[in-house]
């Protein structure tokens, strides 16, 4: 059995690394570790949760021992595709080097650049990025790479998914050609292929697991879901996933749920909420304060949910996690191997269960040739909230009923102005009016309105019911019941004078 203390590490590095409370590295970590300290370029490729941190941080600080910094000319880098990830990262050049004195800097969105560019100008062993933002520090002249000899990148897939392949090949032009890099992914796209074929030299190739496989301590299950309706299909998720929180009981410590979008990871993380879990979303558009804030609470076990998108999916070791829910089927199988390798870390046991509806069927196929098993049903669990489940649609439409619903203002009885506003007669009016059935149909005259106010429009009066069987003239009508000519609608009880004056007509020739 192989031992820290077998692999040529600088002591100081072995009593940071006992202090820990680790004395067996991990297969990765035995196998990358000697080349590493020989100087020599290493791809490793390992499933998630194995180690690769360690296994390129330990002959890193022991590289870098000797030596000393100059401002802006960082000595090494390491290069994360996440925040957290970098993070994470930084937190174990902490704890690795606690006995050394080497300088860090970590360089992420979301912190202010005059504190990172402070901790650049006074020189840093160690610089810990995301690519944009090392890029953004470049092009403002704050940053030098011509002095980085060990270079690494990690969780190399992952910077392919989020389209950051142009940028890395980009810095890798910036550094030197005699630079040291060790490349680490769980997969090995083409593209990635040909990053390494390009700037790795002769490299120590380690694998120790077939890529894309999940760790054989994780129980996998996969329950479906059939809504009625398509438009139900969030609502039943969310209920179903409710449920099965609720049936794994008190074995469920913590558990990290996934989900393909952020907007979808709001909803989730509030309908918990609003049932009554201890849950927070975690996601790209959120402050980084609040992300590490959430992040925080999850690892000292103040939060016991944390809904995630797969900006959560990559690297964070947080060794405790139980269970992983994925509310969403990834699309790309390797989604489904990162996010399921969030439990059962250091060789802990952990469960992973899927949520998917026929829709899904696609996906899991692909994840079932993927990691070569196929993934076990298991019966859904019964839902007490039934009735509530299906009631509303994705994405918190209307008539969802995960969310307290609102109670309606009691009506108001009507205004005395309001009920003389309302279409028809009063009361007063009709009995001043005597029925007349067939004048009813002729229009009344204009009412005279004080000055500077608008007219009130007349309400809609609906017609009588005409007896006659063929319609007549309604001067006919008048003279019949002695009522004589009435004036013409719309002018009163005058003719006005430009319709009584005479006119000249000229004759042509005149």
């Amino acid at each position: 059995m192989t031992l820290f203390s077998d692999l040529n590490l600088d002591p100081r590095v072995l009593q940071a690394v006992a202090e820990a409370g680790y004395a067996t590295p991990t297969p990765i970590q035995a196998q990358a570790i000697p080349p590493a300290l020989e100087r020599r370029d290493v791809l490793g490729i390992a499933q998630t949760g194995t180690g690769k941190t360690a296994s390129y941080v330990l002959p890193m600080v022991t590289l870098l021992a000797q030596g000393r910094a100059r401002a802006r000319m960082p000595r090494s880098l390491v290069l994360a595709p996440t925040r957290e990830l970098a993070a994470q990262v930084a937190e174990n050049f902490d704890t690795y080097a606690r006995h050394l004195s080497l300088t860090k800097a970590l360089l992420i969105g979301g912190v202010s650049f005059a504190e990172q560019d402070r901790l650049i100008d006074r020189g840093v062993d160690v610089l810990i990025a995301t690519p944009g933002r090392l890029l953004d520090h470049f092009e403002r002249g704050k940053l030098l790479l011509t002095g980085v000899q060990i270079m690494v990148v990690d969780e190399a897939d992952r910077m392919l998914d989020m389209g950051f392949i142009p940028d890395i090949e980009r810095i890798f032009q910036l550094t030197p050609f005699t630079r040291q890099t060790l490349f680490f992914s769980a997969t090995m796209a083409p593209e990635i292929e040909r990053i390494t074929s390009t700037f790795l030299t002769n490299p120590a190739r380690i694998e120790v697991a077939r890529q894309a496989t999940a760790a054989e301590n994780i129980e996998q299950r996969l329950v479906g879901v059939k809504p009625e309706r398509r438009d139900r299909t969030a609502a039943e998720k969310r209920a179903m996933l409710r449920a099965l929180i609720r049936a794994e009981g008190a074995a469920c410590t913590n558990a990290i749920i996934f989900c393909n979008r952020k907007t979808e990871v709001d909803v989730v993380a509030k309908s918990l909420k609003n049932h009554g879990f201890n849950a927070a979303p975690i996601h790209g558009d959120l402050d980084q304060s609040v992300r590490t804030r959430t992040l925080d609470g999850f690892r000292d076990g103040a939060l016991h949910l944390l809904v995630a998108s797969d900006v959560a999916a990559r690297g964070l070791d947080i060794p405790a996690v139980s269970h992983v829910f994925n509310f969403d089927v990834p699309t790309h199988p390797e989604d489904y191997v990162h996010r399921i390798g969030r439990t059962g870390r250091a060789g802990r046991s952990g469960r992973a269960i899927t949520i998917a509806a026929p829709a899904d069927d696609k996906h899991v196929a692909a994840i079932e040739a993927l990691i070569k098993m196929p993934i076990p049903r298991a019966a859904a669990p019964a839902l007490p909230d039934e009735a509530e489940a299906g009631q509303g649609g994705a994405h918190g439409r209307r008539g969802r009923r995960d969310m307290p619903e609102t109670p309606r203002r009691p009506a108001r009885a009507a205004s005395p102005r309001a009920a003389a506003d309302a279409p028809g007669p009063s009361p007063a009016a009709a009995q001043q009016e005597p029925a007349r059935p067939e004048a009813a149909a002729t229009p009344l005259p204009r009412r005279e309105h004080p000055a500077g106010r608008a007219p009130r429009p007349e309400p809609a009066r609906p017609e009588p019911a005409r007896p006659e069987p063929a319609r007549r003239d309604r001067r006919e009508r008048d003279r019949e019941a002695g009522r004589g000519e009435l004036p013409a609608p719309g002018w009163g009880d005058h003719m006005p004078d430009f319709l009584m004056r005479g006119f000249v007509t000229r004759q042509a020739g005149d």
